[in-house]
Formats: C-alpha cells, sequence, structure tokens
C-alpha cells in the first residue's frame, strides 16, 4: 500500500487506515465479536493499514485491551494512534483535560495496549474548564518522557462550535493556533467524506499550509456511503445512528442519489468496485496529507478498504461526485 506522511516528524503510516471504534463502541453491541475483530485488525496490518486508531473511552477500555492483544505479536507492523480527554459515565460523557488525569491516562493506555510507545496521541476534547495549553503541555511532557511521539487534536464538534455567522471548523482552528505555541501538532482528526465536506473549506487548508497531517475519521459516513444500508432498516437501540438525524428513514430516502452516484462511478471501474471504495478514493484524493480512517470489524470490509488505495478517479469521476446533491437532514 501507499505509505503517507503524518506531521512534521514523517511519520510514515499506510494511506488508509483502520478504525477499531466499531469493534467495541457506538455500533450494534450485538455484532461485536471479539475474535472476529482480532482477525480484521490482523488482516489490516497484512494489507498495510497500518494506523490503528482507537481511544480509552472506546468500550470504555476494552478497544485497547483487544488492540493489546495483536500487538503484542505485531508491534512493528502497527501505527498506534489512541486518544485522551473524554470519559463515560452511565448515560453521558465529560471532558477531562487535567494534567495529572492526562498523565495516568497515558500510563494506563499504554499498560492495555501492550507498549512502552504510543506513536500518535490525540486530545479527543478540551476539557472547557482547563485552558487547553495545560492539557496540550501535559501531552507534550509525555512526548519529552519518550511514551509518545507526536500529538494530534480531534476537531471541535458541530453542535459547541458554531456561533452566528461562523464557519464549522472555525472552533478547532482556534485550539490549534493555541496548542501550536506550546508544542508541534502532528495531526488533526476530523470528519471528511463525500456528503460531509466542511473540511475542505477551512480545517485542510490550514493543516496543508503547516505541514500537519489530517485524519479523515468517518470516510464512509457512518456506513451510509457503502450503499449497504436500507432506509427505514432501523438500528439497535446503542447504536449512535439510532438517535443521528442523517439516519431517520425518511433522511436516508432523501440521501440516496449521493450513493447511486457512487455507484455509477464504482461501475466504470469494474464489477467488483464498490461505492465504498469510490468514497476512500475520493478522501484520499483531497491532499497527500489526507489519511482516511474507516471503521470496521469484520475483514470483509478491512481487505475492500485497503483496496481503494489502488483506485484511481478520472477527471470524469470526480466531476460525477462534485455534481452530486449536497447530504440532506442536519448533522448535529
Amino acid at each position: 500500500m501507499e505509505r503517507r506522511t503524518i506531521g512534521a516528524a514523517a511519520l510514515s503510516v499506510g494511506a488508509i487506515g483502520l478504525g477499531c471504534m466499531p469493534m467495541s463502541w457506538a455500533y450494534s453491541t450485538s455484532r461485536q465479536r471479539g475474535e472476529e475483530s482480532l482477525r480484521a485488525v490482523h488482516r489490516a496490518l497484512d494489507a498495510g493499514s497500518s494506523l490503528l486508531d482507537t481511544a480509552d473511552m472506546y468500550g470504555p477500555f476494552t478497544n485497547e485491551l483487544l488492540l493489546g492483544r495483536v500487538l503484542k505479536e505485531r508491534r512493528a507492523d502497527a501505527f498506534v494512534s489512541t486518544k485522551v480527554g473524554l470519559l463515560v459515565g452511565d448515560q453521558h460523557i465529560v471532558a477531562n483535560g487535567r494534567p495529572g488525569y492526562v498523565r495516568r491516562a497515558c500510563d494506563a493506555s499504554l499498560r492495555r495496549l501492550q507498549t512502552d510507545v504510543i506513536d500518535l496521541y490525540q486530545l479527543h476534547r478540551a476539557d472547557p474548564e482547563v485552558p487547553v495549553e495545560e492539557t496540550w503541555g501535559a501531552m507534550a511532557e509525555l512526548v519529552r518522557a519518550g511514551k509518545v511521539r507526536a500529538l494530534g487534536l480531534g476537531a471541535v464538534g458541530a453542535r459547541s462550535s458554531r456561533r452566528p455567522g461562523a464557519r464549522l471548523h472555525d472552533a478547532t482552528i482556534r485550539q490549534l493556533e493555541r496548542v501550536q505555541q506550546v508544542f508541534p501538532v502532528s495531526a488533526v482528526q476530523a470528519e471528511l467524506s463525500v456528503w460531509s465536506p466542511e473540511a475542505l473549506e477551512t480545517l485542510l487548508p490550514w493543516c496543508e499550509a503547516r505541514g500537519v497531517g489530517f485524519l479523515a475519521a468517518m470516510p464512509l459516513g457512518n456506513g451510509f456511503l457503502t450503499g449497504t444500508l436500507t432506509p427505514g432498516q432501523g438500528f439497535e437501540a446503542d447504536d449512535l445512528r439510532a438517535r443521528h438525524p442523517r439516519f431517520t428513514a425518511e433522511m436516508m430516502a432523501a440521501n440516496q442519489p449521493i450513493v447511486a452516484g457512487l455507484r455509477r462511478v464504482a461501475r466504470r471501474h469494474g464489477e467488483h468496485v464498490t461505492p465504498a471504495q469510490v468514497a476512500l478514493a475520493w478522501v484520499l484524493g483531497r491532499g497527500r496529507q489526507v489519511i482516511p480512517v474507516p471503521g470496521a470489524k469484520r475483514e470483509r470490509w478491512v481487505t475492500e478498504n485497503a483496496a481503494a488505495a489502488g483506485l484511481r478517479l478520472t477527471d470524469e469521476d470526480l466531476a460525477e461526485i462534485a455534481g452530486l446533491p449536497p447530504a440532506q437532514g442536519s448533522w448535529d
């Protein structure tokens, strides 16, 4: 697989990563099977998808434990990305950016992942009660201590970032400008997909201008852009899509023209090319510092996603995708 680099340190990773969250959290727990997920991670590494993206809150903790079983055997094949800053309660999620907590959380993640260093340590969300510079300073200390190789920042959520007249990623860019004064940012993680291209407006250009890597979260639109979801099919109660405005039966039906367009492009490249691969190839084409991180928990999907790294979209393909209707429905 093609390799890409993250940040000024030029950390090398496969062009397509693996989002590990669905293996342990947020998607249909009845379909989460540990052994199947382990095979999926091994398959990703075999295919060159070296970036494994997790967080201590996924589970919580169980996703890091699962990855630790793979890393114990194949640490040299993997680029480990995990996150800190969010705590999961019974019915809520809260931020914690206190420096002491960050240091303890890092040590705990290292133990669960069965490794002595985290390649990319990301601040999941800034704590509104703690100056982000203090949190970032504690994370920088972890780099100097040899426990972490590079630091990344997760984009601020859509709801919390919007002010009258503000653009989606203005709040994230303000945070980035602040933490850059403390220690270099190597990567930013934010949503980017055919149906959620907002990062192209300001956030991706900010990264390009500074040599910062961009981890494209949800490049398959939480599964919608794969074309495997049926409007009105319903989701399990613990599946995040069950409460998502874009996954109501009405909105899924309204957005089918987007999937239809991806299917048309896929057919031009052969009967075995899928809408998901077209969606990933589009994300890959947004810049050399962009690494899509599709979530998956089965070998089949991991294999399909990794193969998208070899798909080259034509000018005709890109023009057709650019002409697709914008997604309908709130993304908040």
